[in-house]
């Protein structure tokens, strides 16, 4: 059966086909994730319903709309006074995000350059998930157990095709934004440890932070990226000139409350210029997927840490400083990541990844290894789906392991109940000892339950 509107697209020399693919496709998923920690007193740990739309129109083909927004109940409810009852933000938390919302022109000015304009999530790198070439959008650390999460930026990202195997990327992103840190039970994973000089106790601690001025070249970012195939191999190398998206304690000032070492400290936070020159490849061989990647950053500047004692000197003619040597500007340092994966006939699946440097690790010698291992097998049709093993394991001395280390274990078995709904039941367990960031989560193991339901 013809309906109206196709006979009259017919009429306008428009098929069929090309007014179903113009059509605004509605998709999304909706997500709910619980988790409660396995202590004695079983504490909730994390508080998620998430519903995720994407609104997608391409109009011809000369022009394209994409949104993606999610509207979100997360965390518990934090109150206080009974006040706190009359609002409810607070009874009920929920936000509106808008992860992205751009306008793709194809053929723009000449046929073989493309332009998005928008909020828009860039995605460089081939590894999986952790991708230290990924440095456009700011990471969205909000759930550090969400390996390799970003937000989107307002963007201007131009892609020029010379044919169907080279391109090269330009992107201009105007307003800087720094990644956003972890909440509920992790929101102290990413916090140095803050080690006082002897005889003094810590009283309070507050921070300042400075923000680099909003202006078209203090707050912008910029990338560039030749991508090609050739041989079987998808390659390709990279630049960016922005920032390093969490910030460094530039200046400590330490301030005397009493006469038994009672200190008060007021750290200066600031954001670090940085270039960064990327490479990657990925291919397949004999059915196994490989992929390397690398990123060397080197810092426009010395980052130095100074640590201001002169309140404890009221006496001295000079203010009584002390530098730390933070990132050296000489001396680039360099994360990267190797990894394969496989599938095998009977339903199992294995990825292997061994990665140098993690997000919020900077400087050399200041670059822990990890080492990241997932096997799952799929039964009945692949509605059942076991893995056994997953997680990883974090070296931070290897002189020094056993005081050093850190273990992630994290088995999960999810069940597809229809094509678009799964249930997903997991656990996380951490054991580890040492300067890094899973060490940190000893006391943090939990039970996570998750349902997405897409449509």
């Amino acid at each position: 059966m013809v309906t109206v509107s196709q006979v009259k697209a017919q009429e306008n020399g428009v098929t069929t086909q090309e007014q179903d693919e113009s059509r605004l496709k509605i998709s999304g998923e909706l997500l709910t994730d619980e988790r409660f920690l396995l202590n004695d007193k079983k504490d909730w740990a994390w508080n998620e319903n998430r519903l995720t739309v994407n609104l997608d129109k391409k109009i011809t083909n000369s022009s394209k709309f994409y949104s993606e927004v999610w509207l979100r109940n997360i965390g518990l409810p934090n109150i206080t006074s009974s006040g706190d009852l009359y609002n409810k933000g607070i009874v009920d938390p929920y936000n509106l995000e808008i992860r992205e919302a751009y306008v793709q022109l194809f053929g723009f000015l000449t046929k073989n350059l493309d332009v998005k304009i928008g909020r828009q999530r860039i995605t460089w790198g081939t590894a999986d998930k952790l991708n230290p070439t990924d440095n456009l959008n700011p990471y969205d650390l909000e759930d550090v157990l969400d390996f390799g999460r970003h937000r989107g930026s307002d963007a201007l990202s131009l892609n020029y095709y010379f044919n169907s195997d080279f391109s090269l990327q330009g992107v201009y992103i105007p307003i800087f934004q720094p990644a956003n840190m972890p909440i509920g039970v992790f929101a102290n994973a990413l916090t140095p440890d803050l080690e006082l000089p002897q005889g003094m106790v810590l009283n309070e601690f507050s921070d300042t932070l400075l923000m680099p001025g909003y202006n078209l070249v203090a707050s912008s970012t910029a990338g560039l990226k030749f991508k090609g195939f050739a041989k079987g191999v998808d390659f390709s190398m990279s630049y960016v000139w922005g920032y390093d998206g969490l910030p460094f304690a530039t200046r400590n000032t330490f301030i005397p409350v009493d006469a038994m070492g009672g200190t008060n400290i007021n750290s200066q936070l600031s954001f670090s210029r940085t270039h960064i020159f990327g490479v990657d490849l990925s291919t397949s061989i004999v059915g196994i997927g490989f992929w390397a990647e690398a990123a060397a950053f080197l810092p426009e500047n010395d980052v130095i840490m100074t640590n201001d004692l002169s309140a404890f000197y009221p006496m001295s003619p000079v203010p009584v400083t002390k530098d730390s040597l933070l990132l050296d500007s000489s001396k680039p340092y360099i994360k990267f990541i190797i990894g394969g994966d496989y599938n095998f006939a009977d339903g199992s699946y294995i990825n292997l990844q061994y990665m140098h440097g993690f997000i919020n690790e900077r400087g050399k010698g200041n670059l822990n290894d990890y080492f990241f291992l997932r096997y799952e097998k799929k039964f009945f049709n692949e509605k059942l789906k076991i893995a056994p093993i997953g997680g990883g394991f974090i070296v931070s001395d290897w002189n020094e392991i056993k005081d050093n280390y850190a273990i992630v274990y994290i088995p999960e078995i999810a069940y597809k109940a229809t094509d678009n709904a799964e249930i997903a039941l997991s656990a996380a367990i951490f054991n580890g000892k040492g300067d890094n960031l899973f060490g940190k989560l000893n006391d943090y193991d939990m039970l996570m339950f998750k349902l997405k339901y897409s449509f």
